[in-house]
């Protein structure tokens, strides 16, 4: 894999060590990232992700080193040492080195990665419900992309392949639909495309928020509202949109077989074309 990392004020290759035993970030998780794509000679949403980054940090305690405008630079910078078409993960991160709990933002440091990862095929995926939940903002900081979030989406995805599926969808503390363990999650019935109303229990995806302005530009219906596991269990159509794959199909929940339907495949044709300036 080719990775390029700007650390320090300067880029180094490969995979550079940045924590040590004491880092705050590597015992106490201060640590926040955000993840965009570049593809076919395109980067989507790269500076929306770059002002999600510092949001982030802002939300974690943390002091932001750079704007975003100045993030997108740097990204600019990255992006030249790969080939136009090569297919990236775009990865900046802060973290703090010092702090006993509560981490000190005046040691706040920052790292961008970018790093050969292709992008999945869109073949379908199978998804179940999973036991384990979405926490609420009062219990855990939902409003940034934290990476100690992320421990809960493993436990989910290791449960769900054990049961032979490859992923699944999450309830809030209600008993309500949030997201997928790595995704947020869409159902289509009746030509009708729904998607759980943000609730304070997942983020409001950039890809996510996209996908919904492009297609009530295209004229179908867009519920954002509270949905059941028994909704996606009778859904005409299932799939999932999130940076790493975008837009993909769900094609199996429980023991029931789905095809990727005609709003799926709109949707990922639309995004795809306004991606590359259509």
């Amino acid at each position: 894999m080719t990775a390029w990392h700007y650390l320090d004020g300067e880029w180094v290759e490969g995979n550079p060590q940045i924590m040590g035993p004491m880092s705050h970030a590597s015992w106490l998780a201060s640590t926040v990232f955000d993840g965009a794509r570049a593809f076919e000679g395109v980067a989507p949403d790269l500076d929306k992700h770059c002002q999600r980054i510092d949001n982030s940090a802002v939300a974690m305690g943390l002091k932001p080193l750079f704007r975003p405008e100045e993030i997108l630079e740097l990204c600019q910078d990255g992006l030249a040492k790969f080939p136009k078409d090569a297919q990236l993960y775009i990865k900046p991160m802060y973290w703090a080195e010092g702090g006993f709990v509560a981490a000190d933002p005046e040691t706040t440091r920052f790292c961008l990665s970018l790093y050969d990862s292709p992008l999945p095929e869109p073949k379908g995926s199978s998804i179940t419900l999973s036991r384990f939940r979405r926490p609420n903002i009062e219990s855990a900081p939902t409003d940034a992309k934290a990476a100690c979030l992320y421990p809960n989406s493993g436990r989910v995805l290791r449960e769900a392949r054990e049961q032979g599926f490859d992923n699944a969808i999450m309830l809030d503390g209600l008993g309500n639909v949030s997201e997928l363990a790595t995704a947020n999650v869409w159902l289509v019935k009746d030509g009708a495309a729904h998607t759980p109303v943000p609730n304070g229990t997942f983020l409001n995806g950039i890809t996510r928020k996209r996908v919904i302005a492009l297609l009530q530009k295209a004229g179908v219906a867009v519920h954002e509202r509270t949905l059941t596991y028994r909704d996606f269990q009778d859904a005409d159509e299932i799939f999932q949109t999130g940076n790493y794959g975008k837009v993909m199909p769900i094609t199996r929940i429980d023991q029931r077989d789905l095809q990727p339907g005609p709003v799926y495949r709109q949707a990922r044709e639309l995004y795809w074309s306004w991606a590359h300036g259509g």
